[in-house]
């Protein structure tokens, strides 16, 4: 007996599964990446929670800059460096784009440094570093990896989350970090191998057999399906988490 795999027309021409075709709006709302940017928001949101106070106004502007900096800047950059998502946007509206959000991010950041810490500095500094050197894979692009995508991704904006609020890091805090660090892990171990079948697969052959004498076809839905199920539900349930553990923290 044999099982067919049906294929969701439409889906698998997609770079992501959350990419749209259809003109400059849909490109714009794909270059924001709005699941991977509502999880790495969230873990502002956690380092936030972690720390002894949440004060809400640096809470928002950290939130703020990382929107700018990760969902817009971040992004178009990485766009504008080899077009994963195949938008229609041109080089330079990307460069403009991501420009623009980089300095507004920063200038969060510098406005933060002059009301709340100077030690916000290095923090500031390392992210605008870091956005330009791993999206445009700066130096070879040596920072374009996978311990620096948790590093950059996921630990600093947990770090940043905490520091904000707690202006130091504690136990707890630490272990918030290397927590987020640890889900963009995740991600990318279910990324990398999504992005591959979207992008740079032409065809999938062969079959898994099972005990029972049933096989199963394999194709680029079948093996992407677990994939892109376990990235949607981690964005959804991260998000969902944070919202919810600050809620509780805040009065």
């Amino acid at each position: 007996m044999s099982v067919q795999p049906l294929d969701r027309a439409g889906r698998l021409d997609r770079p992501a599964f959350y990419a749209r075709h259809g003109g400059i709006s849909t490109d714009l709302v794909s270059l924001l990446h709005p699941p991977y940017t509502a999880w790495h928001l969230s873990y502002v949101v956690l380092g936030a929670v972690a720390a002894p106070r949440v004060h809400g106004d640096r809470l928002g502007a950290a939130l703020l800059a990382f929107f700018l900096a990760v969902g817009v800047g971040a992004h178009a950059f990485d766009e504008l460096h080899d077009r994963p998502l195949r938008t229609s946007l041109s080089n330079r509206t990307l460069a403009i784009t991501g420009s623009v959000a980089l300095l507004g991010a920063t200038g969060i950041g510098v406005a933060g440094i002059a009301t709340v810490s100077l030690t916000l500095a290095p923090l500031v500094l390392f992210g605008t570093a870091i956005c330009l050197t791993y999206n445009l894979e700066l130096f070879g692009g040596r920072f374009h990896n996978d311990a620096w995508f948790a590093i950059a991704w996921g630990a600093f904006p947990a770090l940043t989350g905490y520091w904000v609020n707690a202006l130091s890091v504690s136990l707890a805090g630490g272990l918030l970090i290397a927590a987020c660090a640890g889900f963009s892990v995740l991600q990318r171990r279910l990324s990398t191998p999504a992005r591959l079948l979207r992008r740079r697969t032409a065809a999938v052959n062969g079959e898994q057999r099972l005990d029972d004498g049933t096989s199963i076809e394999l194709s680029r839905s079948v093996l992407l399906a677990p994939l892109d199920g376990a990235l949607q539900a981690m964005s959804v349930a991260i998000t969902f988490l944070a919202a919810g553990l600050l809620a509780v923290r805040l009065p």
